[in-house]
Order: C-alpha cells, then structure tokens, then sequence
C-alpha cells in the first residue's frame, strides 16, 4: 500500500499566464510546493492553490481495471507518443479522457513517477498487478533501444489481439452456460411450482402412475422438501470449483489438459493457444528480447501448463543451439504449418514477420471456430431445452392421456 507522501493529490489553481491572462485549471502533483513550482515552470502566476477536496464516498466503490483498460490506455499513449507529444503531457491528456477514476488514479501516478526522473518501465513496474512482466520488458527495450513510441505501438497492437482472442473464448463459453443456467431455474420451478399441482389432481385418480411421471413426482418432493441442500450444493460446487482451480496447481494443470482433449472446446483451445504464443514471440522478438528470454515470457503468457512446459523444453533446446524450428518440432504439439512458417522465417532472417502472420492465421481459425460452434449450439441448446422441460410436462399430462385412452 502507499504512503500517504507517495500518493497523487489533485490542486486547483487561478493565475494568470506570461500573456498576463487570467487562467484556471488543475495540477496533479504530491504536495502544494510541487504544484506551485510547476506551475511556475509553465509560466504561470498563481494568486491562488488549493487542494482539491475529494469525495468522501469516491473510495466506496472503485470501479475494477479491466485487461480492456490496459489495453486502451496503452493505445492512447501510442498514439501520443507517435503524434510527437511528449510522455508527460500524454499522461495527462490520458488522464483528462478515462472515465475509470481508478485507471485514472495510476496513470497520474506513473505520470508522478515519469516526472521525478524515473523511467516509464520502472513507474509500470510499481503496478504489477496491472502491467506484467512481459509487459514492463518491452517498454523498457523500447527506451534502452530509443524507440518508445514505436515499441508502445507494438505493445499496443499485442494487447488489442490478446484482448480479443479472450473476448472471443469468453463469447463462445458464455452463450452455452447461460442457457444452461436459465434451462436449471425453469426445471426447478416446474418442479417446485407446477408438479404439486399435478400431484394433488393424481391422487383422485386410484390406479398407479407411470414410472416416469412417478420419478418426476419423487423429484418434485425431494426438491419441495430438500432444496435447500440442492441449493448449497450447487453454489459449494461452483465455489469448490473455482478455490480448487486457484489454490491447488495439480488441479489446475489437470484441467489444462482436460481441456486439449474436449471434442470441441479441446480445438478451439488448442488454436488460441498457438495464436497466443505466436503473437507474443512475434512481439518480443521484434522488440529485440533475445530469443531465450522471449521464450521465457512465452512460457508465462501460454495460459496452459501443457504448452507451457513445451516451451520451457523449446527454451532449453534452443540455449543449446538448436534452431526453432527444431525444437518445436521435438514437442509434438504444434501444426505443420506454424513449424513450417518458422522455419522459412529463420532462414530468411524474418521469424518475426512469419510468427505474426501464423498469429493472424490461427486468431482467424479461432474467430471461425467460434462462429460455427455458435451456430452449432444454438439447435443443440433448443433441443436440449425441449428434451428438459417438454420431458417434465410429457410425465405430468401421461397419465391423462392413459386414462382418456381408457375411456
């Protein structure tokens, strides 16, 4: 947590400026003594600065930084810092533009940072939970080699691909679990709501029900008299899930590998994945990270443990001198065409060029997969549907069709 002389106050001045205009505005800086001296500094004449008086019940609900953010924020710097602004004044322009009062709070903080002389890569560095690693290394390779704006850039279009790659697994997942959840409710309600009143009815009619509507009828009373446990069930289940998915690494790499030999989501995976390491090696490399530690990063930003591995065993080869190509080969896991793409790059002395369009390649191959598996799903998900709840209503109307039948 910061200290209270570390943190970003806002000041609000009226002056006049070396034309001898009236002016007014504010200043972002940590005491009122750097206000005035940099205020000073911008020729201004400030008859007055107070601080700015915060909303008492602005910290009660902070609005959460998205991927989303780091990605724009990192695009609107880009293009300042290629616009020929310089890196303070793009911060601040930033700044005035975010609706996210948190996001707003760190980049007048890393403007904070920049202006007491660090560098951009060491103000990042004091958010990691916002920028990572990888992250910080490419800006910092963008300000060893003097090409910022540049290197921003390429960040920029890394987080943008990154960000959408996830958005389009999360559209693919989204859809299916929604209608499972709402087919969930309206089973549970048919039972708790419309079975009883089928159930009273039955009991005037003397003969013995079908097993099927017999079945319904005992899950019907379970449920009226049970739900509660069904309820506790399902949350401990969905909280169990998630805390095993967060705490326990056997878990979590077990899942991983579920995953890869699922019929459908297992392809879908597999090619994101690819997409992802490929994009990030592009990255990285074009950036001038030397290709073992781009390796490395790849690793971390992989986002399963089988890849994951596979790199670190393409990192080892490759510190033996071993070619790429080669070494990816050696895993098993990566199709034809990307190892066939990387080793045309590294003959030509273009691996970046080729890593980026076998990136573009396969986000395409996941942009399709997720189209078709939604427009796959959506008759499966009715027939489903249709299979739950017109199972439900067939058992309760059975007997009435038997007993007209008897008539």
């Amino acid at each position: 947590m910061a200290s209270k002389a570390d943190q970003t106050l806002t000041f609000t001045y009226e002056g006049t400026d070396r034309r001898g205009q009236k002016v007014k505005g504010e200043v972002s800086s940590k005491n009122m003594a750097l206000a005035k001296a940099q205020l000073r500094k911008q020729g201004i004449n400030a008859n007055k600065v107070y601080q700015k008086r915060s909303n008492p019940l602005a910290g009660v609900r902070k609005k959460k930084i998205s991927p989303l953010d780091i990605a724009i924020f990192t695009r609107q710097l880009a293009t300042m810092m290629k616009a020929g602004v310089p890196l303070v004044q793009s911060f601040e322009i930033v700044a005035d533009g975010l609706d996210n009062p948190t996001m707003k709070d760190i980049v007048l903080g890393l403007k904070s940072e920049v202006e007491g002389g660090n560098s951009l890569a060491t103000a990042l560095r004091k958010y990691p939970l916002y920028f990572d690693e990888l992250f910080c290394s490419l800006v910092n390779s963008g300000e060893q080699s003097g090409a910022l704006e540049t290197m921003l850039d390429r960040v920029a279009i890394y987080k943008e691909k990154s960000e959408a790659l996830k958005m389009k697994i999360k559209k693919a997942i989204k859809y299916p679990a929604t209608v499972i959840v709402v087919a969930v409710i309206v089973s549970c309600v048919l039972l708790l709501k419309v079975v009883p009143v089928f159930q009273d009815l039955f009991k005037g009619f003397g003969a013995e029900l079908p097993a099927f509507t017999q079945m319904v009828i005992d899950m019907s009373k379970w449920l009226q008299e049970w739900w509660f446990v069904f309820l506790a069930l399902v949350i401990g289940s969905i909280f169990g899930f998630l805390e095993a998915k967060q705490r326990s690494v056997a878990f979590a790499n077990w899942l991983d590998r579920l995953v890869l030999k699922l019929p459908i989501v297992g392809d879908l995976a597999y090619k994101s994945t690819v997409a992802r390491y490929c994009r990030t090696l592009a990255t990285t490399f074009a950036a001038g990270v030397p290709l073992i530690d781009a390796l490395q990063s790849c690793a971390g930003a992989a986002g399963n443990v089988v890849y994951r591995d596979a790199i670190m065993r393409i990192r080892d080869d490759v510190s033996t001198g071993q070619q790429l190509g080669f070494a990816m080969r050696q895993t098993g896991i990566f199709p034809s065409m990307a190892l066939q793409m990387v080793a045309i790059g590294e003959e030509s002395g273009a691996l970046d060029a080729m890593l980026d369009k076998v990136a573009t390649h396969f986000e395409s191959e996941v942009d399709n997969a997720v189209d078709g598996l939604t427009s796959m799903m959506e008759p499966l998900i009715m027939a489903v549907l249709g299979v739950l709840v017109g199972g439900l209503i067939i058992a309760m109307y059975l007997p009435i069709f038997q007993l007209g039948a008897v008539v």
